[in-house]
């Protein structure tokens, strides 16, 4: 059984995880030092992993504080289709419009968002990225 090496980039077999409307699930450290872990929606620029949260929510202190994140994701067509990040909050920029919320609504639920309130778009850079391997790959062709 061979397994893929990890990396800092993801992988192009793995990219359809971002187009298609799959949950994600965001853990991070929160002001207690507690785990949490939210499924989330998330967005790939081709370089870094974007989420949107609630202007003032705790998410958003607990990015400021300790960007340190994980985020995996598993294609809901295929659980052997997957990849797990480690990554760090690099950026923080206003939602304008709520043009990025009301993007990943559209993906995600086929209608705008209908939350108005401000919110802030979170940039993940991508320190490693562990990809399904290629055994549970061929495993799941021959099922």
């Amino acid at each position: 059984m061979r397994r893929k090496m990890a990396t800092s980039v993801i992988p192009d077999e793995l990219r359809d995880l971002f187009e298609e409307p799959t949950l994600a699930h965001v853990s991070y450290l929160n002001g207690k030092g507690q785990i949490m872990s939210w499924p989330m929606w998330v967005d790939y620029d081709g370089e870094h992993l974007l989420i949107s949260s609630p202007v003032g929510s705790q998410k958003g202190r607990s990015f400021r504080e300790r960007p340190q994140v994980a985020i995996s994701i598993v294609s809901a067509k295929n659980p052997f289709h997957w990849l797990s990040v480690s990554g760090r909050v690099v950026g923080i920029r206003p939602d304008e419009d709520l043009a990025f919320i009301d993007r990943m609504s559209q993906k995600y639920v086929g209608t705008g968002y209908q939350r108005r309130s401000p919110r802030e778009i979170f940039t993940v850079a991508i320190d490693r990225v562990s990809p399904s391997t290629e055994s549970s790959a061929r495993w799941s062709r021959s099922s």
